[in-house]
C-alpha cells in the first residue's frame, strides 16, 4: 500500500526502498544502507540526494559519522509545497507572458475568419436564428444587405424572406443582383420597399447565393441538392466583399 502511495507522489522504485530502510532504521550509514537494500553505494549517494531535494531525508551532521536520517513524516507535505510554489511561479510568468503578448496582437488587426457550415436541414432554423446577429452588424456597417442572389433561393425560402421582412430592424435595406426569373416578378408584387433588387442585362452563371451583412458573408447554394449554406465571419473579408458588390450595384 505503502509503495503505490509513494509512487504517486513520484518517488521511484530505488527513491522508495532506501526511504523506507532509512524510516525503518531511525539513522543510518551510507555503507549500512547499501548492504541493507543490496544498491551499490554510488547510487544509494545519488538516490539519497533526490530524497534530500524532496525534503524528506537529511543528513545527520551531529557526530563524526555520516548518517542518514529521515526527517518527520510531516515533512512529506513539503513535496505539495514545493509544487505549490512552482505553480504560484509559473501563474506569475504565465500573466507576464499574456500582458507583453497583448502588445505584440493589440497592433495587429489580423484575425482567422470563423467558418460555419449548415446542411440542407438546418439552414432555415440557421437564417432565422442569426438573422438579429446579421442586422447588428449591418448597423453597425453600413445597414444594407448585400450581395448576389440565385433565383433558386427564393423559389425555396420565400417564407423566409416573408418572415424576415415582418420582424427587421427599421433602419435595414436589401440591396441584391439578380437573374430576372418568374419568382422575383412574384416578390415585387408583395412590395417590400427596403428590398432593393436589380437585374444583369445577360443571364450571369452564379449559382451561389451570396449575401454581404455586417462583417458577414453567407454563401447558399439552393440550385441543386443537397443544399448547404457557409457562414464566415470575418471583418476584412467582408468589408472587401461589400465594396466589390457596391461598384457592382452601381454599374449594373
Amino acid at each position: 500500500m505503502i509503495h503505490e502511495l509513494l509512487k504517486k507522489l513520484d518517488f521511484s522504485e530505488k527513491e522508495i526502498e532506501v526511504y523506507l530502510a532509512i524510516l525503518r532504521n531511525e539513522k543510518i550509514t551510507p555503507s549500512d544502507l547499501s548492504k541493507i537494500t543490496k544498491i551499490n553505494r554510488s547510487t544509494v549517494y545519488s538516490v539519497v540526494g533526490e530524497l534530500v531535494e524532496k525534503g524528506v531525508v537529511s543528513h545527520d551532521i551531529s557526530s563524526p559519522v555520516k548518517y542518514l536520517a529521515a526527517l518527520p513524516i510531516e515533512e512529506l507535505e513539503n513535496i505539495i509545497r514545493k509544487e505549490e510554489e512552482e505553480v504560484r511561479k509559473k501563474k506569475e510568468i504565465v500573466t507576464s507572458a499574456i500582458n507583453e503578448l497583448k502588445h505584440i496582437t493589440s497592433n495587429k488587426k489580423y484575425s482567422a475568419p470563423k467558418i460555419r457550415f449548415i446542411a440542407e436541414g438546418d439552414i432555415e432554423t440557421f437564417m432565422k436564428n442569426q438573422s438579429p446577429v446579421w442586422d447588428q452588424s449591418m448597423l453597425e456597417a453600413d445597414s444594407t444587405w448585400w450581395g448576389f442572389q440565385d433565383h433558386t433561393f427564393v423559389e425555396n425560402y420565400a417564407h423566409y424572406i416573408d418572415w424576415y421582412w415582418t420582424q427587421a430592424e427599421e433602419n435595414i435595406k436589401l440591396k441584391l443582383i439578380t437573374n430576372k426569373s418568374i419568382i422575383e416578378r412574384v416578390m415585387e408584387e408583395k412590395k417590400y420597399p427596403r428590398r432593393k433588387m436589380k437585374y444583369f442585362k445577360k443571364k450571369v452563371p452564379f449559382t451561389a447565393t451570396t449575401w454581404i451583412v455586417g462583417e458577414y458573408i453567407v454563401m447558399i447554394v439552393t440550385n441543386s441538392r443537397p443544399f448547404y449554406a457557409i457562414e464566415i465571419h470575418n471583418a476584412e473579408l467582408a468589408k472587401n466583399q461589400r465594396e466589390l458588390f457596391k461598384f457592382l450595384w452601381e454599374t449594373v
